[in-house]
Formats: structure tokens, sequence, C-alpha cells
């Protein structure tokens, strides 16, 4: 039986955007921290995404793969505990434990704007790769336009599993080092036929390709087993 998700009792009340949220877009700059070189995204989302479908966005404007968990957290008022808005995993609920929203049920446009400004994103809570979203501003939908959209960036996504931001690093230098002891293993590991093919500048925000978030849940829903749980 699905798991009910406990919601803080200090969640914000919702602010209505000021346009009608299904023709309204949200645009976001994403900044994954401490990261070298610095690799961000601006990226244009219809204002009734949930934060699934945010989270979706995120992964495809950055070029992540979705492989491990992740969470967004909002500062709070008179408290230095964060609001946390993931998607309910049965198995991992107890383990790191706290109350959460679930994120299938949570609108961004009930939060960005007046409300908040800024919040973060972890993405693999291993190599814990943490992100600053700050919302820029609120327009209206372009008639006939595809939404999300990517309009500027910088500079590659790391690989998966290479160990954060640090890890990262390290990873560069080996592979700009054609004599270090592990400059071929970091090669294969990564399938590159030559290390020089690997840039981190490289990045075109018009080879971004949105998936539609709902194929993307189906296959969350089917995986972690759990629907949500919605409160009457």
């Amino acid at each position: 039986m699905p798991k009910k998700i406990k919601r803080h009792t200090a969640k914000p009340k919702a602010v209505k955007s000021k346009g009608d949220a299904r023709n309204t877009v949200f645009r976001f700059k994403i900044t994954l921290d401490d990261s070298s070189p610095k690799v961000w995204r601006r990226i244009l989302v219809p204002a009734n995404y949930t934060f699934f479908d945010f989270h979706v966005a995120i992964q495809n404007a950055m070029g992540w793969c979705d492989g491990h968990l992740h969470a967004f957290h909002i500062a709070q008022k008179g408290t230095a505990k964060p609001l946390e808005i993931r998607f309910s995993d049965p198995e991992n609920d107890d383990q790191f434990g706290g109350e959460f929203l679930d994120e299938r049920l949570e609108r961004i446009a009930d939060y960005f704007g007046k409300l908040v400004k800024q919040c973060k994103y972890c993405y693999d809570f291993g190599d814990n790769w943490d992100h600053t979203i700050l919302f820029e501003r609120e327009m209206p939908a372009e008639p006939g336009a595809d939404y999300p959209q990517c309009t500027a960036g910088a500079n590659a996504c790391p690989p998966e599993d290479c160990g954060g931001v640090w890890g990262y690093r390290d990873l560069q230098k080996i592979l700009a080092n054609p004599r270090h002891k592990e400059h071929q293993e970091m090669a294969e590991w990564m399938c590159l036929d030559d290390a020089k093919d690997f840039d981190p500048a490289e990045f075109d925000a018009e080879e971004a390709e949105f998936e539609d978030p709902r194929h993307r849940l189906k296959e969350y829903e089917q995986g972690f087993g759990v629907k949500p749980v919605r409160e009457h």
C-alpha cells in the first residue's frame, strides 16, 4: 500500500501567477554549484508544471541521465530546515527520514515568483550534484511555441558517477595528461577513442532535447511502484 506522504505544517500558502498558468512560462537559470568550468543553463518551462515535470526539464537541459535520486530544497523562514520536495521512494523514505512533499502534487506556480526566488536541487545523493535554481521572470507563452526550451547555457554536463564536482576536476586533469597513470583507463571508462574528444566547454543550447514528463512519470511509478496520495 502506498505510503502516505507527510506534509510540512510550514508549507507556504499558494501564490497565483499573474497570468493563466497554462499560457505562462517561467524562466530559470540553473547553475551547477562549485563546478569548474561553470556549468549553467537558462530554461523556459510551463508555469503549470509540477516539480516532477520541472525535474525532468532540468535533467534534459543539463544533460543528466536521471539514474539517481533527487530532491528540491526550499528555504523556510524561522527555521534552518528547508522544505523538501521529492519523489516518494518506499525503499529509501525511511533511510533519508524527515518530512517531505510529493513532487507530483506540488506545482511550481504555487512557489516561484513573489514567494520563492531561488531553491536548491540535488541530484545523486552519492556524488551530490547540487544546483542553484534562480527564478528570473514570468512571461506569456509565445503562440505555437513548444516548451520547455533551453535558451542559453555554458559548458558540458559532467559524466555521471565521476565523484561529484571534485571528482570531475580530477577527471579533467587526468584526461588532459596523456602521461597520467590513469589516463587510458579513464578514457576507456568514458568510452572515448581519444581523450582529446572530451571537451568540458562543449555545449549548444539549440541541441537540448526535452522529453514529455508524462512518459518519465510512468517509468518512475512503475519502477518505484508507488502512486501519489492526494489529501482531501
